[in-house]
């Protein structure tokens, strides 16, 4: 439930702090004095479009902000899901319009995501404005007002699950019908291209290992040639660097006695001796290892054309990723081979998915059927007070093709005379007709759906006299069950039967326009009401006319 209302900086809006009550309040005052402008508030609370031509001239920014009351709505989950801080006693929503476009939004003083503001902000204020008398004509708001009164949510939310499911299911057999046609008409040069690569018995790790090869046999003369001379350098049997450095070091150890020095020096030579002679031993085995094939070396080259050909044709850089390519087309060749066995089990997978979309939709179908009768007979007990004696109100539900919110398509049907057949109410109720509709429908629905805040602007329109009383008394019903309902009305029937009266008028200073909205009580709300009776000049019998209205 709203219970306050702080405004700051919107269009004619200086400051304005209001507070709000329980049950059924109305608002009133003169055409332009600023109710769409609170209206227009609200409405960023709902994560409506912010635009900054709405801030007042001259200030940085604007600010909208509510209070509500949620201790008696089921509203916790939302908080805990979102990991917001809850107060059930006193939630604030706060919006912020600078002057720069820049739009923040805050829930319980944390910054959030608008999206969040929104989705909150549609759990606790509805805002039934005239141009919501244009949703009588869509298909989505009838079928959603079947299913509120069908109070089947569960079902309604496995269908939607499983026509997803069958959604997705039918969109992978289109791909795979797609690719197996793809497929089988490149079958050939697929099976060509496996073959290739596969009789090519690549290895991982060869290209490197035989360029290496390449290059070292290239190079075989030069290389014996170095390898001979370091060879002869270390290991001739007496001028050899090997033999020169174990004498060295026999000649250090002979002192080791007389020169302290001699121990250190002497490790160190044996160490550097078993290296030397380590080298020594592994050029030796080099040398032996080298040797000029022009076979092998000619094997080598051919081997190489044959990668080197492979991987310009398949535009690869590496053998590694000619076998990627190679099991890529195995796989492809694989699913060749059994794409009928894989489309008939993705059918057979779509099939039963789309028998679960039937079931749960003839369940929904069944649902909606005997919620239609219901808002029929409702419906009707509703409109004949309204000065509707004759209404027929009937819900039609037909089969339609399977969509995501079942096989159903719902019709609302109208007619107030006698004798006139049933027609879309939307082509045939009139303006104040398809009001009264609107307002049975939205005191329908609030039974079902625990909304905390209706706001109806203008409700009444087309209407008036006993009618708009009665429409008003319908209001103050849906008031009740710990449900607030406000109503901006021209109509002196409507205002007079408010709980709570406001008014919202204008005034001009030096600035320029302003616009203010108050509580009226006792003599102010008589002649509010007188005003509405009589206009501008309020006559003695407006103003007992307007006492009697406020003593029903």
């Amino acid at each position: 439930m709203l219970k306050q209302l702080s405004i700051r900086n919107f269009t004619l809006i200086d400051s304005l702090d209001i507070k709000f009550n329980p049950g059924f309040s109305v608002i009133t005052g003169e055409t332009g004095a600023g109710k769409s402008i609170i209206l227009g508030a609200i409405g960023l609370l709902l994560g409506q479009r912010a635009d900054s031509k709405a801030i007042k001239n001259g200030a940085a920014k604007c600010t909208v902000e509510a209070h509500f009351d949620l201790s008696k709505y089921d509203l916790k989950p939302f908080f805990d899901l979102n990991e917001i801080d809850y107060d059930p006693e006193d939630c604030i929503i706060r919006r912020e319009v600078s002057a720069t476009g820049k739009s923040r939004a805050f829930i319980n003083d944390t910054p959030e995501p608008l999206s969040l503001l929104k989705e909150l902000g549609e759990r606790l204020i509805d805002i039934h404005s005239q141009h919501q008398n244009l949703l009588l004509d869509k298909q989505d708001f009838q079928l959603e007002v079947v299913d509120i009164i069908a109070e089947d949510g569960n079902t309604l939310a496995a269908y939607k699950q499983a026509f997803a499911n069958f959604s997705a299911t039918k969109r992978e057999l289109d791909g795979l019908r797609a690719k197996i046609e793809s497929d089988k008409a490149n079958a050939d040069f697929i099976k060509f291209q496996h073959e290739e690569l596969s009789t090519a018995a690549l290895k991982d790790g060869e290209q490197e290992e035989l360029e290496g090869k390449a290059e070292t046999m290239g190079h075989a003369e030069e290389i014996k040639a170095a390898l001979y001379e370091a060879d002869k350098l270390l290991s001739a049997d007496d001028s050899g660097a090997v033999s020169a450095l174990h004498s060295a070091a026999g000649a250090i150890q002979g002192v080791k006695k007389v020169l302290p020095a001699a121990t250190e020096l002497a490790d160190r030579m044996e160490s550097a001796y078993i290296e030397l002679k380590d080298i020594s031993e592994e050029i030796g085995s080099q040398l032996e290892g080298i040797d000029f094939d022009p076979a092998e070396l000619e094997r080598i080259n051919d081997r190489l054309d044959n990668i080197y050909s492979l991987e310009k044709k398949y535009h690869c850089d590496t053998v590694s990723e000619l076998l990627q390519l190679q099991e890529k087309l195995a796989r492809q060749v694989n699913d060749i081979d059994n794409s009928d066995e894989a489309f008939k089990e993705m059918s057979a997978k779509l099939d039963k998915a789309q028998a679960e979309c039937q079931a749960l939709g003839e369940r929904l179908t069944a649902a909606r059927k005997a919620s239609a009768r219901k808002i029929e007979q409702e419906m009707s007990e509703r409109l004949m007070p309204l000065g509707m004696p004759n209404v027929r109100f009937s819900v039609d539900v037909e089969a339609a093709p399977m969509g995501n919110s079942g096989s159903d398509k719902v019709s609302f049907l109208f007619s107030a005379n006698k004798n006139i057949p049933l027609q879309p109410v939307s082509q045939v109720a009139s303006g104040g007709e398809i009001a009264r509709v609107m307002l049975s429908l939205k005191a329908m629905i609030s039974g079902a759906v625990k909304l905390p805040t209706i706001i109806f602007d203008e409700i009444d329109t087309g209407v008036s006299g006993k009618i708009a009383e009665k429409m008003a008394l319908i209001m103050q019903q849906m008031g009740h069950n710990n449900r607030q309902v406000i109503s901006i009305t021209h109509l002196p029937q409507i205002a007079a039967l408010g709980q709570t009266h406001y008014k919202v008028y204008k005034e001009d200073n030096e600035e320029g326009t302003i616009s203010h909205m108050k509580l009226l009580e006792g003599d102010d709300r008589v002649k509010e009401i007188a005003q509405m009776l009589s206009g501008s000049d309020i006559t003695e019998a407006a103003i007992n006319n307007a006492k009697e209205l406020l003593k029903q």
